[in-house]
């Protein structure tokens, strides 16, 4: 080797790594101070990125979650409302209950109905006072809310609330009156009283209730038949089969025949004329049968039957039967039959949902096109028939209230699993950040060790190397 004093390699290289060494022992200082493997771009280019991206996932899952909590207390809030309307509702249909009673003078449902008026007030009021954040949740205004339940852009869950007034609970309703079903016809009779019923021949109805749209097939369906398929669609739209007729001629000790309503047949003669005590009987048995203001005159209403039929008999004391339709008006009282016939009628169909709905047939070509409405607010018990269409109508309001409440039960029970989901995702990909952004202290203080040393023994090898050119001293001698 040259012994040169201009360039002194070995102190350059000295230099080199002494540099080198406290690089390095500054870049572990840096990283042991401040806990991070990553301080900036230069250390790990691509695991800023992603660590930057986890960070962004992690800190929207955190605020995904105090949202989903903010959910659940909405939710509940509004539920625990919807409690206390349930509750007032069910003393209405208490009320309801009491005054349809016989025992009841007018001035006693004059007291009920005072209640029932409060009651309907208190149920507004709850409805038009409920809130969350001065956001109002059952006056109808609050309607579909989606809540941010995730850390990126549409990861949401919808909440729908609608009102739950006395003015807008209720129940919709219509009529199927003049229909295929509720056409009278007459079939001859046997000694079982056969008869050909009445069905539907077209195949498409379509439903649309609060729950859904559904088409359904009636062809060859009776109306019990019919009604049961309605209500397997599940679209919120409840359909029953319902007779009404009206029986006129119940004069004579000697009425004979039969009167057969589903699988309950009675024997006319064993009344001998006594039209009373087979009202009495009919009511007994579930079906609804009164008098009218003219003597010999029987009107029956039966649900969940396909027809009634007025047996091989009847005639020969001249009963006769026309159809009633749903207002109470005869269309048309069927002509005395001989003794080798039967007059049948056969059942309508009703339809009724908490809210309002449509059916579309060619069929039910004679169904009401728009429903009727009755809601709560407009209940009035002072009499009997008032009290027995209330309750009807209160269980609608009942059922619309409990078909909410399970909705948000629903919705709180789905951010429950949110939440949980969202922590346990929040856990793993901290911890996957940790591993890229966070130091290893065991290593790098072993690293730091190392750099220390180095640089200590550079900085005495750099004193040596300087010390060379010295040499040349010893030659000028």
């Amino acid at each position: 080797m040259a012994i040169s004093v201009n360039t002194n390699v070995t102190s350059m290289k000295a230099q080199n790594s002494l540099n080198g060494a406290n690089s390095k022992l500054s870049t572990s200082m840096e990283r042991l101070s401040s806990g991070l493997r990553i301080n900036s771009a230069k250390d790990d280019a691509a695991g800023l990125q992603i660590s930057n991206r986890l960070s962004s996932q992690i800190n929207g899952i955190g605020v995904a979650m105090r949202n989903a909590n903010d959910g659940i207390s909405m939710a509940q809030t509004a539920e625990g409302a919807m409690q206390e309307s349930t509750n007032i509702l069910q003393r209405m249909r208490d009320l309801s209950l009491q005054s349809a009673n016989g025992s009841n003078s007018a001035d006693d449902r004059a007291s009920m109905q005072k209640e029932l008026t409060a009651l309907q007030t208190e149920l507004t009021r709850i409805a038009d006072t409920t809130s969350f954040g001065n956001q109002k949740l059952l006056d109808g205004s609050f309607g579909t809310r989606s809540f941010q339940v995730g850390a990126n852009a549409n990861e949401t869950i919808s909440v729908s609330l609608s009102n739950v007034s006395s003015s807008s609970l209720g129940l919709s309703e219509r009529q199927t009156n003049g229909s295929v079903f509720g056409k009278a016809a007459v079939a001859a009779a046997t000694a079982t009283n056969t008869y050909a019923e009445a069905t539907a021949t077209s195949a498409k109805t379509i439903i649309s209730g609060p729950n859904s749209t559904k088409e359904v097939d009636l062809s060859a369906k009776t109306a019990t038949e019919s009604a049961t398929a309605i209500n397997d669609l599940g679209t919120g739209v409840k359909a029953e089969a319902v007779s009404s007729v009206q029986i006129s001629g119940f004069n004579d000790v000697a009425d004979t025949g039969t009167l057969t309503i589903g699988e309950k047949t009675y024997d006319l003669s064993s009344y001998k004329g006594v039209v009373d005590d087979l009202v009495a009987d009919l009511n007994k048995d579930g079906f609804t049968a009164s008098t009218t203001t003219v003597a010999g005159q029987l009107n029956i209403e039966a649900k969940g039957v396909d027809g009634i039929i007025l047996g091989a008999g009847a005639a020969d004391t001249g009963l006769t039967m026309g159809t009633l339709d749903s207002a109470g008006t005869l269309n048309g009282a069927a002509a005395a039959q001989d003794a080798t016939n039967s007059v049948v009628t056969t059942s309508r169909l009703e339809f009724s949902s908490t809210e309002d709905f449509t059916v579309s047939s060619a069929e039910l070509t004679d169904i009401a096109e728009d429903s009727t409405r009755n809601t709560v607010n407009k209940l009035s018990i002072t009499t009997a028939d008032g009290a027995q269409d209330a309750i009807s109508v209160i269980d609608a309001a009942i059922a619309s209230i409990d078909g909410q409440r399970a909705d948000l039960g629903a919705v709180q029970n789905r951010m429950s699993f949110t939440i949980s989901n969202l922590s346990n995702i929040q856990s793993n990909v901290t911890d996957a950040r940790s591993r890229i952004q966070d130091v290893d202290f065991a290593s790098e203080t072993a690293e730091l060790t190392k750099q220390q040393i180095l640089s200590q023994t550079s900085s005495a090898m750099l004193a040596q190397a300087n010390q060379i050119p010295q040499t040349a001293l010893s030659l000028l001698g």
